[in-house]
């Protein structure tokens, strides 16, 4: 009697590829909060504990701000008389003027004009308020604030500590867009549907669930220079209209599902038809078996994508209609092997009658 084989009908068709790839959430914005101001903290509000989601522009932190203010009052009073130095050099150059028209006389020099004090009194007030606009700076850095929404992820200030300039307060993280960064290999980068830049991706969970849409923002361009990989660069915005249930974090590691090419004609075979040495068994028109040794062009939900091959690699198989594919290929198999093929579905029905 025949060797009975478990086959599964096939279909020359197109198929087409959802690469995955496995990528880390960050924050597109990360910033550690350093102090712009020396002095002794007045006050770290509650907003500046860490785990707490503060808004844009909430206040954080308040430093000492009389000094700031000393310097203020100071270059206010700078500005002030720089601009009556001004008003007088203006007024000595005017009256030199007058005195030359009515002498009838040319003056000799700009100095006659006294242009050079009125040149110096000009950039006296320019500097004067520079100076005054960087005490203002200063006196608003007393108070620091969130420069984005986001987490506050690690606290390094108390009240009444003493800091100074370039000391590290507060770690933020952005929470209203996303990043991630998918690294492919030569391979899966040729399979990618190009340009893949401005296409959407899908995030998926590790259960394969699609949990956000991403936007690809840019592609390719570099190889990393350590891995030799292709880095894709994706924009995940988790309260966007695409994505109003995101169910994101900071940090998840995640799937991403890229949209890929077309493969026109190919077939879909069982991951199980594969041996290990790499071959797949067909069955013929005439119930014999086949061998072919095919080039993987993918693997995707527990399928095994390949380019259908050409009648001339495989003698007496029916490339026009259903093709049989060997779904658990023996040890013991031998090219034109004379096989009697069982459907899956009909063997596993005739399995349950048995039972």
């Amino acid at each position: 009697p025949l060797q009975p084989v478990s086959v599964e009908l096939l279909e020359v068709a197109p198929q087409t590829i959802k690469l995955i790839a496995n990528v880390a959430v960050r924050p597109r914005w990360s910033a550690d909060l350093k102090s712009a101001v020396s002095g002794r903290v007045l006050e770290v509000t509650n907003k500046a504990l860490e785990g707490e989601k503060v808004r844009a522009q909430t206040i954080l932190v308040r430093v000492e701000p009389a000094r700031y203010q000393a310097e203020q009052a100071a270059a206010l009073l700078a500005l002030k008389q720089a601009e009556l130095a001004l008003w007088k050099a203006e007024n000595a150059h005017e009256l030199a003027k007058r005195q030359f028209k009515r002498d009838g006389r040319k003056p000799p020099n700009k100095l006659a004009l006294k242009i050079p004090q009125l040149e110096i009194a000009q950039q006296g007030v320019v500097q004067a308020k520079a100076r005054l606009k960087a005490a203002e700076t200063a006196l608003a850095e007393t108070t620091i604030s969130a420069p984005f929404s986001g987490y506050v992820s690690k606290r390094s200030v108390s009240p009444g500590q003493m800091i100074n300039v370039g000391d590290s307060l507060l770690q933020l993280q952005d929470d209203q867009q996303f990043e991630a960064v998918a690294k492919l290999g030569q391979q899966d980068w040729e399979l990618l549907s190009q340009p893949i830049a401005g296409k959407q991706a899908e995030i998926l969970s590790q259960t394969n669930q699609m949990i956000a849409k991403a936007h690809i923002r840019q592609a390719g361009g570099f190889l990393d220079q350590a891995t030799r990989l292709h880095h894709l660069y994706l924009d995940i915005r988790p309260n966007h209209s695409d994505n109003p249930a995101a169910q994101l974090l900071l940090g998840d590691f995640v799937k991403v599902r890229l949209p890929g090419v077309t493969i026109q004609h190919a077939l879909s075979l069982p991951q199980s038809a594969l041996t290990q040495e790499g071959y797949v068994w067909f069955v013929g028109k005439d119930d014999r078996l086949k061998r072919l040794s095919p080039k993987i062009l993918y693997s995707q939900d527990g399928r095994l994508i390949i380019r259908a091959p050409k009648e001339k690699s495989i003698k007496d198989l029916d490339l026009s209609g259903s093709i049989r594919v060997v779904v658990t290929p023996l040890a013991s198999f031998l090219p034109q092997q004379a096989v009697a093929p069982v459907s899956s579905s009909a063997s596993m029905a005739t399995s349950g009658k048995e039972k």
